[in-house]
């Protein structure tokens, strides 16, 4: 049987970054007080899961680029919604830069995320993008519950991209 290439590395950065673009979107949505305060359960309020994704996102890359295992940390200097809209659109093009800078290749091979956890970097890659879905939903919840509707959860377009790719 003839193995079909589903994703490349170009069309994984699009998809990535379409889900950057909807989750900036719900950064934008939320009013500035309760991106900071609010929360529902005990969790954290969006504003840490937004600084929490941004850390993981850059200094996961940066360590699977340089091969360097660094504990994460999330205690990022954005006190302010100006300043995390900031924080996430300066880690948009790290992301396109470093994640072109690994090679296919070694999408299979182990890497020692933050010295804690050993999987392929294939799978590091796509751990970043589940966590980013995961803490948007969240961040949907807490919308909802602001009595605010978040944008569709479907839309994770930009003016002018598109996703089309280089399907086999």
């Amino acid at each position: 049987m003839k193995k079909v290439h589903v994703i490349d590395a170009a069309l994984l950065l699009k998809n990535w970054q379409g889900h950057r673009n909807l989750t900036r979107r719900v950064i934008e949505a939320f009013p500035e007080k309760e991106l900071f305060e609010f929360n529902i359960g005990g969790m954290r309020p969006f504003a840490d899961m937004v600084k929490e994704m941004i850390n993981v996102d850059v200094d996961g890359l940066k360590g699977i680029v340089n091969s360097t295992v660094e504990p994460y940390n999330h205690e990022l200097p954005y006190h302010t919604k100006e300043a995390l809209l900031a924080g996430w659109d300066e880690a948009t093009p790290q992301i396109d830069t470093l994640l072109r800078q690994i090679p296919e290749e070694r999408f299979p091979e182990t890497f020692n995320l933050f010295g804690q956890y050993e999987s392929p970097i294939i799978e590091n890659i796509q751990y970043f993008i589940d966590n980013q879905i995961h803490h948007r939903g969240q961040g949907f919840v807490y919308l909802r519950a602001l009595g605010i509707e978040p944008p569709f959860f479907w839309d994770r377009t930009v003016e002018g991209m598109k996703m089309d790719g280089n399907w086999a």
